[in-house]
């Protein structure tokens, strides 16, 4: 068997573009999708899917590992979102075709299934709340529908510092979710790396009122020393990760014992067996890991093979809703009950995407949401679940 061509597709999502690839084979029908999305990078990411082209045409789609060292030795301005996010997308589609080629699901070729089904927490729950009070009232909601934790950035558009102002209000917002739910799920504050270290350590003090699961990326993501020091000077845990690209940066972040939970991303990160290796290196530290994952249907399906087969993985990222033509541009089948996903077993990764349904949302360009106030802006207005009971 040998790959014949690539083909990577853009399909708008509303706060962002998802970036699909397939990889072809010699093979009549068999192919393999992968997912690149990197926001606010989409063609960028694309092109650099197709400059590994040569060191996959003519090549066996198996040699999964050859093709991963290849193409980060050959890089030679190796690392970084761009190379990986690619490297990722590509490296999900070989095991979409192994999986497929073989008949079994991809966790079966990793050690085989820990769970049957991986507790979830919830994201974009919150859209379009502003008040603290209608944050709570959509809190109840999330909660009602079964989520078991609840992410969200209450921090506007600050960036460094916060005034007290905008932290007394931040503060209000987090105690009224926090009173609505406190007895049926955990809440978590994201940051997007916001703060410096003195204003990280502030508002990580003031988090200890709330219990939180867990404080992420309170600083830029490339000091892991200044985080390893807000980590030691605040009581709450602390997360990170979702820019890390490889098990090489991470290996920084363990040794500094900067974090209590991790957070790669399947599209970023280097792909699943890079994920697998990353929650190896983690589990040597006791640190459970939470992938990262806002994004779209394929790299949902990727994670999911790793939450079947990872012992310490502790609880996957959602979106709890999503824009309404998510299950029209692929065949995603996700049972959601009692707040777990249930893992497929279907070959490969279990989901295919739909080329003409994707031409029929053209890449939008989008701008960066997290400095301008407009953080709650994450749905679509018609977004909808692509969950079943």
């Amino acid at each position: 068997m040998k790959i014949t061509a690539i083909k990577t597709y853009i399909c708008h999502a509303y706060r962002t573009n998802w970036v699909f690839i397939k990889v072809f084979t010699d093979v009549d029908g068999l192919y393999g999708v992968g997912e690149a999305t990197l926001e606010y990078k989409e063609h960028t990411v694309a092109q650099a899917c197709h400059e590994l082209e040569s060191l996959l045409i003519g090549k066996d789609p198996h040699r999964i590992e050859e093709f991963w060292h290849l193409a980060y030795r050959n890089a030679y301005w190796r690392g970084g979102a761009v190379l990986m996010s690619a490297l990722s997308s590509i490296e999900m589609a070989l095991w979409d075709i192994k999986g497929k080629d073989l008949g079994v699901p991809v966790y079966q070729l990793l050690g085989g299934k820990v769970r049957e089904a991986v507790p979830c927490y919830a994201n974009g729950w919150f859209a379009p709340a502003k008040t603290p009070h209608e944050f709570a009232e959509k809190a109840k909601i999330a909660v009602k529908n079964g989520f078991k934790a609840l992410k969200w950035d209450p921090f506007g558009s600050a960036y460094l510092q916060i005034g007290r102002k905008e932290l007394n209000q931040a503060m209000e917002c987090i105690g009224a979710v926090y009173e609505a739910v406190k007895d049926e799920a955990d809440i978590i504050i994201e940051a997007h790396g916001r703060f410096d270290i003195p204003t990280a350590v502030r508002i990580g003090n003031a988090l200890s009122d709330f219990d939180i699961l867990w404080y992420e990326e309170p600083i830029p993501p490339q000091n892991l020393e200044g985080l390893a020091e807000v980590k030691r000077r605040i009581k709450v845990p602390v997360s990170a990760g979702e820019r890390l690209y490889n098990r090489w940066e991470f290996k920084s972040l363990f040794e500094l014992r900067a974090v209590d939970y991790i957070q790669p991303d399947v599209s970023h990160a280097g792909g699943i067996m890079e994920l697998k290796k990353i929650a190896a290196m983690a589990e040597a530290y006791h640190i459970p890991i939470c992938p990262h994952n806002p994004s779209g249907p394929v790299a949902n399906a990727a994670t999911l093979q790793l939450a079947a087969c990872v012992p310490n993985f502790y609880l996957l990222e959602t979106m709890s809703s999503d824009v309404p033509w998510r299950s029209e541009i692929c065949n995603e089948e996700i049972t959601f009950k009692n707040g777990q996903m249930t893992i497929p077993d279907k070959p490969g990764l279990g989901i295919d995407i739909d080329e003409k349904e994707i031409e029929k949302h053209p890449y939008e360009a989008k701008e960066l949401r997290h400095y301008q106030g407009t953080l709650t802006d994450i749905r679509h207005n018609n977004a909808k679940s692509f969950f079943k009971e």
